[in-house]
């Protein structure tokens, strides 16, 4: 079969690779259908993620077809239809039984990173049971792509994470994909105003477009004292970083309000500097999460109900064969207009 596969920082390919095989009779082996390209996936290939190893196949999301299910696999059969979630869940380890599914003893997000991937013809999913949901007749597959990670993402890091209410003054940096999965999603909280600061003025746009109730581009205005003019000084109740680099985290610590949540999803691969001198006496909640994907059935119907529509965060379609190509222009998004990609088998 053929694959997108990581050699190194900045060194990928689409080759021929093995077609996975059944390893545990928990496995099901699933030929992709539908798949995306993640920031996440953009943080490995700078080299930020140091677990994936050379020769890994990249992905990890996507929607399918079981083309085997091992005979300890219940749920499913081959031919059916499914949603792959990001996180591989055993289901029986300490951490699932406290629904950290991110956390699973022998998964957690392996896809992509310690395993291969979606970014490829098959795949191979663990303890298929807990870690695929089943696609029912006549849904929309590119909506559903989305539900493999950046939506329950957006919103299990960002929005609960950040606890966000009713009536809250909220900041999101970053207008990508996760931080315009978490606008969609905080708005099921009613906040009085939703501010997202960005360089990207197109991605700006659609930010405005989707419900944000404050743009601002911090490549020529003052992000910090826009911030302050919007909430008579006092800063924003939630600060939810959506970029993972050090800029950003440290804007979400100076406009937070005392007593407010700063949020962390965004991917780290360089340190980043707490302000402690500053936030020691303010009372700051600042929280980190892998997703779990605990939301991610809940999310599932409100996409099915159309009271969520995530097809709006598509820009781009493209063959997978040609997912070198989707990379060139997701990782140029501001010149190609890219939000999420969806590549088709």
């Amino acid at each position: 079969m053929k694959a997108l596969v990581y050699h190194g920082p900045g060194n990928k390919s689409w080759e021929e690779k093995p077609k996975p095989v059944l390893k545990e009779q928990t496995d099901a082996i699933v030929k992709i259908l539908k798949t995306t390209i993640c920031g996440t996936d953009l943080h490995i290939m700078k080299g930020d993620v140091p677990t994936v190893a050379d020769g890994r196949i990249i992905g990890h999301e996507g929607v399918g077809i079981v083309e085997e299910a091992g005979s300890s696999v219940t749920n499913f059969k081959k031919g059916d239809h499914v949603l792959l979630s990001c996180i591989t869940s055993c289901g029986k380890c300490e951490y699932c039984k406290k629904a950290m599914y991110s956390h699973c003893e022998k998964g957690g997000w392996i896809l992509g990173n310690l395993i291969d991937g979606t970014q490829a013809e098959y795949v191979r999913i663990p303890y298929a049971d807990n870690s695929m949901y089943r696609i029912p007749a006549g849904a929309d597959e590119e909506a559903l792509v989305m539900l493999s990670d950046i939506l329950p993402t957006g919103f299990e890091c960002g929005v609960l994470n950040g606890q966000v209410k009713p009536g809250d003054t909220i900041a999101i940096i970053g207008a990508g994909p996760i931080g315009l999965a978490v606008l969609l999603t905080a708005q099921f909280f009613t906040p009085a105003a939703i501010i997202m600061i960005d360089q990207d003025e197109n991605r700006l746009a659609v930010a405005k477009s989707l419900g944000a109730t404050h743009t601002i581009n911090s490549a020529n205005e003052n992000a910090i004292e826009m911030v302050m003019s919007f909430t008579n000084k006092k800063g924003v109740d939630v600060a939810i970083e959506a970029v993972g680099v050090a800029a950003t985290f440290e804007l979400c610590e100076e406009i937070v309000t005392a007593g407010g949540h700063i949020a962390n999803i965004g991917v780290h691969g360089k340190s980043v500097t707490l302000h402690m001198e500053t936030l020691w006496s303010r009372n700051i909640t600042i929280t980190t999460r892998l997703v779990d994907t605990v939301t991610t059935p809940m999310l599932f119907k409100t996409v099915q109900s159309n009271k969520l529509d995530p097809k709006k965060l598509i820009t781009h379609h493209f063959k997978l064969d040609q997912v070198i190509e989707a990379y060139d222009t997701f990782e140029h998004a501001a010149n190609e207009k890219a939000l999420k990609v969806i590549l088709t088998a």
